[in-house]
């Protein structure tokens, strides 16, 4: 694209070689010589063309330099972006570790519960061994034998 802009100037420097060969000859006629002062004029006008040509190549070609920075810069910047699928993958394996984390806590309390429900069931259970231990034990001693005790009744020192 470069090369193409660079012949620009040298096209139109042309056209106007052949415009202005083409308006002189319309205007002068045949045979006769072309006017020095009118001469002198088409050389100044075809100068200052030039002039003006040269300048915006010029400018152009600063402006196509600007671009073709930012577009190298904006390449860098663009290569060190993630991809969609490294983005992807990564949300999958912090997902996947979550998910793993989560299990395994689930799993322990899981097995915390199944602990305690053991425990309760064997707290249960001895609860249960003591009280009818306790009622075993006052179906032996009769509350009437505890009244004719003289030890219980004897009076305080």
């Amino acid at each position: 694209m470069s090369r193409n802009i660079d012949y620009l100037p040298r096209i139109a420097i042309f056209l106007a070689g052949i415009a202005a060969g083409a308006l002189t000859g319309i205007r002068r006629p045949r045979g006769a010589g072309m006017d020095p002062a009118a001469v002198q004029e088409l050389k100044n006008s075809l100068a200052d063309l030039e002039t003006r040509l040269a300048g915006r190549d010029s400018a152009a070609d600063k402006r196509f330099v600007q671009i073709e920075a930012r577009l190298e810069e904006h390449s860098a910047k663009l290569s060190e972006v993630p991809s969609t699928a490294q983005i992807v993958a990564a949300m999958e394996q912090l997902l996947a570790k979550t998910m793993s984390s989560l299990d395994d806590r689930l799993t322990t309390q899981a097995h915390s519960i199944e602990v305690l429900k053991t425990t309760v069931s064997q707290t249960d259970s001895l609860l249960e061994r003591v009280l009818e231990s306790l009622d075993s034990l006052q179906t032996y001693t009769d509350p009437a034998e505890l009244s004719d005790d003289l030890l219980l009744h004897r009076p305080a020192v």
